[in-house]
C-alpha cells in the first residue's frame, strides 16, 4: 500500500501500536465516564480483551494513563483555542479564549473532578500538575498563553513583562481550575464569572506596566509569580 505520494510507502501502525492505542482510548473514554476511581488497569485490560500484564507493558500504571488524559485534553484545548486567536489581535480577548477553551475542555469530567485533585494534590505526586511527568501537558497550556500574548497588537507593555506574563497567566489557569472543582454552581457559572472580573481587573491594570513608576514593582510580582510555579 502507498501513500499519496506514490514514490512513498504508506507506514502501517504495527499490532503493538495498535493495542497502546485501543488501551488509550479506553482508558479515556473511562475516566471521562467512570472516573479515576472506578477506573483501573484491570478494568481497562477486560474491555481490551487483552491480559493486564499487556496492559502494564503498555502502561505500567494507571497515573501513566492520567498523564494521556492530561495531553488529550490540552491538544483539544489547543485545537480549540488557535481558531479563535486568529480572529483577535486584542490582549485581553486573546486571554479569555483561552482560559475559555480551556474550561470548555474540562467541563466533561467535572463530575469526578474531586477524584482526580485527591490523587494529584500531592506535590510528590506523578500525576500533579506541576510534576515533572506533566510538563508535556503543562507546555500545550504555556505555550497558548505565549501566543496569545505575542500575537497581540498595540499593547504597547516592555518587552520584559511581556516576556514575564505568560507564566502567571499559566499559574492564573491553574488556580482558575482548582476553583472550578469545588464549582457546584449550574454549569460552573461561578468560575466563569470569576474569571469575567479577573479579566475586566486585568484590562484595567495593564496600562500601569507601561508607567516607569510601576513598571519595576509590576515585573517584580511576575517574577515571583514565576517562581511559585517553578
Amino acid at each position: 500500500m502507498f501513500s499519496s505520494d506514490a514514490s512513498t510507502p504508506a507506514i502501517l501502525p504495527t499490532k503493538s501500536e495498535r493495542t497502546r492505542a485501543r488501551l488509550r482510548d479506553i482508558a479515556l473514554r473511562s475516566f471521562r465516564e467512570r472516573g479515576y476511581d472506578a477506573t483501573t488497569i484491570r478494568l481497562i485490560a477486560e474491555e481490551a480483551g487483552v491480559s493486564v500484564g499487556t496492559t502494564h507493558y503498555h502502561f505500567a500504571t494507571k497515573n501513566h494513563l492520567v498523564q494521556e488524559l492530561y495531553l488529550d485534553v490540552q491538544e483539544k484545548h489547543r485545537a480549540a483555542a488557535e481558531p479563535a486567536l486568529a480572529a483577535s489581535t486584542d490582549l485581553v480577548d486573546r486571554l479569555s479564549i483561552v482560559y475559555r477553551t480551556g474550561l470548555d475542555q474540562l467541563t466533561p469530567y467535572h463530575p469526578f473532578a474531586p477524584e482526580f485533585l485527591s490523587a494529584a494534590v500531592s506535590p510528590r505526586s506523578p500525576i500533579n500538575p506541576l510534576s515533572e511527568e506533566s510538563a508535556p501537558a503543562l507546555g500545550v497550556i504555556e505555550g497558548l498563553f505565549r501566543e496569545a500574548v505575542d500575537g497581540a497588537a498595540g499593547t504597547g507593555l516592555p518587552d520584559d513583562f511581556r516576556a514575564s506574563l505568560p507564566d502567571a497567566l499559566v499559574l492564573g489557569h491553574l488556580l482558575l481550575a482548582l476553583f472550578w472543582v469545588y464549582d457546584r454552581s449550574p454549569g460552573q457559572e461561578r468560575t466563569r464569572a470569576l474569571l469575567d472580573r479577573g479579566l475586566r481587573l486585568l484590562r484595567m491594570a495593564l496600562p500601569f506596566a507601561r508607567m516607569p513608576l510601576l513598571r519595576k514593582p509590576l515585573q517584580e510580582l511576575l517574577e515571583l509569580v514565576a517562581s511559585v510555579k517553578a
